[in-house]
């Protein structure tokens, strides 16, 4: 028995899911390998879209937060992947201080805070949460919509370690981006950091996240033999772009022009007949903001002033000065009649979960991750979690465990980031 999906299958992808399946043994025999090379994140979470034709990863948090949108019957999964993830940072750690994001209004939020808190307990830990808050001077407990609460503390910096009032941690858990940049307080520590200041938005790129992947699913298609095209989108980068002054729409009216031609070519080889479409974005950032949809270059040479202005500024406030332009990938997957997006979740190198993004009002060729997207579970025919290599007559393919190779891909990806990140940050 496997957890196969109880949502609707659509079809072309049956074929990329058959290839994957039957390559199971060397798929994860090529893991294990790529595990043993490089180090993965703590934690990640990679936004899918699945468009029958295509399966590619979109997006790739490293400081996710939705941890409460799992089913608890993958809790069991979290707890075994903190406990070897945290084995890898530090053996001997028995007490985590978890900084959350600023988010003390955003009850959703911290739901997910303590959802985090309680796989970290179950796995044997202490934990408590530190706030950056300036205004929490005292501990503060927020009572949550679910009936449960997070007890947020002023963090105090000794030295080169922070504590709380009777708590000195062992290790720093960062929920928090760094939209805004690394605090002072965060630098120089003692205590082992994850993930990794550097993997915060101050300083990742999304475009050389996309390099990455580039090399890692190049390496993946030539294993089961496919065209890389099928799991990976096209893109492009510029900067220097000002949306308020109208600045660097040259580079990217020249740039959507460029990729939409190359995606046309794509259709034209494959028989596609749906009309090529770019998501611009902004190059560093999250929460869904400084994105918009692109179908010509004159989309982006006749912005009005609301759409310059919502493409201008980020979370946090920061400017946005760079911008990925992605291929657009289509999701024709819907939950409840809403267009939907699978987000799969991994702690260390494990899948532990997913759920989907669902938006009724945003189209199949739109970003989902904007205000009113809601969060459903991924639903399963059954409570196993082993993919099934010999797949049955009249059973739909594992797309469980399709959806979590092309998440791992993008996991790997975010590997080989972050070591050219900490070379960087190291010289």
């Amino acid at each position: 028995m496997v957890p196969h999906l109880t949502t609707a299958l659509t079809g072309p992808l049956q074929t990329l899911e058959k290839q994957i399946l039957e390559a199971m043994p060397a798929i994860e025999h090529w893991f294990r390998q790529q595990w043993q090379e490089h180090s993965v994140p703590f934690y990640t979470s990679v936004d899918l879209r699945n468009s029958g034709f295509k399966l590619a990863p979109v997006d790739t948090n490293l400081f996710p937060g939705g941890f409460n949108n799992l089913r608890p019957e993958f809790q069991p999964l979290c707890i075994q992947a903190v406990m070897t993830a945290v084995e890898k940072i530090c053996p001997d750690t028995r007490q985590f201080l978890l900084i959350p994001e600023n988010h003390t209004r955003n009850l959703f939020y911290l739901q997910n805070v303590a959802a985090l808190q309680s796989i970290l307990q179950k796995a044997g830990f202490s934990v408590r949460v530190g706030s950056l808050l300036p205004e929490i001077t005292r501990p503060t407990a927020i009572d949550l919509p679910s009936g449960d609460s997070v007890l947020l503390e002023p963090i105090k910096r000794q030295g080169n370690r922070l504590t709380l009032d009777g708590f000195d941690p062992c290790a720093i858990l960062l929920n928090n981006d760094l939209s805004a940049g690394i605090p002072d307080i965060l630098r120089g520590l003692s205590q082992p950091v994850v993930p990794p200041l550097y993997a915060g938005w101050s300083t990742r790129r999304k475009s050389q996240h996309f390099a990455a992947y580039d090399r890692v699913a190049e390496d993946f298609s030539k294993l089961i033999g496919i065209d890389p095209w099928f799991i990976n989108p096209l893109f492009s980068h510029c900067g220097q772009i000002d949306f308020s002054a109208t600045e660097g729409q040259d580079c990217l009216s020249t740039q959507v022009e460029f990729l939409l031609s190359e995606i046309r070519d794509k259709y034209a080889e494959y028989g596609i007949k749906e009309e090529p479409f770019l998501i611009v974005k902004a190059d560093a950032g999250t929460y869904g903001m400084g994105i918009m949809t692109v179908k010509s270059p004159d989309d982006v040479k006749q912005l009005n002033r609301k759409q310059r202005n919502k493409m201008s500024t980020i979370k946090e406030g920061q400017a946005v000065t760079e911008v990925l332009i992605q291929e657009g990938v289509y999701t024709f997957e819907s939950v409840d009649g809403a267009v939907a997006e699978p987000v799969v979740y991994m702690i260390d190198h494990y899948v532990v979960g997913g759920f989907y993004r669902v938006h009724t009002e945003r189209g199949i060729d739109e970003n989902l991750n904007a205000p009113g997207a809601r969060f459903v579970p991924l639903a399963f025919e059954t409570s196993a979690i082993a993919p099934d290599q010999k797949q049955l007559p009249g059973t739909p393919p594992n797309r469980f465990y399709t959806y979590g190779v092309v998440a791992r891909l993008a996991m790997l990806a975010a590997s080989l980031e972050l070591e050219t990140m900490a070379q960087q940050f190291t010289d």
